[in-house]
């Protein structure tokens, strides 16, 4: 289980994301409201911590941009404005749970559990992603086209579930290497290319006409060709 988690105080995601480790979740943290919005976006994540209040791009306004895109994972937000109007305001723009400043991580893990568990049937519809003659599924890490199905490592999972989830849009360098490696990751770009003609060699295993782009200088793009 991978968290996004979105806070612009360092110290705060220094203590948070060892108390997520050790509770068995995997974590990213990034600290301004652009980046934040960038990797939510990336269908990487199973939940997210989000801080109402953010440097360039507040919360709400994430929120509301992330849900208005049809990101539908659950959403923690955290702030120190604890009233019951600025509560009804986050709930509002679309988090499932709010949770004020300061608080103790207990309770925090024990709401978190409950965002994240969800009915079998559920988390079955939302592993698999169905992309033009596609189907990825990213629990058992296959890609399924006309001519059959490939196992997948989890790189190359994740890097296809970025592009299957959005198809036709520009995804930067930047965000696919916080969506498969890590936001925090130190990671050469070199590794990225590699991984690129990995997705694109699985595409043609399955007899796709999904092809990657390059687009120079910004990034990669998925272009389904439907055309019959």
């Amino acid at each position: 289980m991978r968290i996004l988690l979105i806070e612009d105080d360092k110290a705060l995601c220094r203590v948070l994301q060892p108390t997520l480790q050790a509770a068995g979740f995997a974590s990213d943290c990034c600290h301004n409201g652009a980046d934040g919005l960038a990797l939510i976006k990336t269908g990487y994540y199973d939940a997210c911590i989000l801080d109402r209040m953010l440097p360039g791009l507040d919360g709400l306004l994430l929120l509301q941009s992330a849900r208005a895109d049809g990101v539908r994972i659950p959403v923690l937000m955290l702030t120190a404005l604890g009233q019951v109007g600025d509560r009804v305001a986050g709930l509002d723009a679309g988090a499932d749970d709010y949770l004020a400043k300061p608080f103790d991580t207990r309770e925090l893990l024990a709401r978190l559990r409950a965002l994240v568990r969800r009915p079998t049937d559920l988390n079955e519809a939302a592993h698999r992603i169905n992309c033009g003659d596609l189907i990825l599924d990213t629990a058992q890490h296959t890609l399924t086209g006309p001519a059959g199905t490939v196992t997948l490592s989890r790189r190359e999972c994740d890097l296809l579930a970025v592009f299957c989830r959005a198809p036709g849009m520009m995804r930067a360098r930047s965000v696919l290497l916080g969506s498969v490696w890590g936001a925090d990751a130190e990671v050469e770009e070199a590794s990225l290319d590699s991984y690129i003609s990995f997705a694109r060699r699985r595409l043609h295993a399955v007899g796709s006409r999904a092809v990657i782009r390059t687009l120079r200088g910004t990034g990669y793009r998925l272009e389904l060709n439907n055309e019959t």
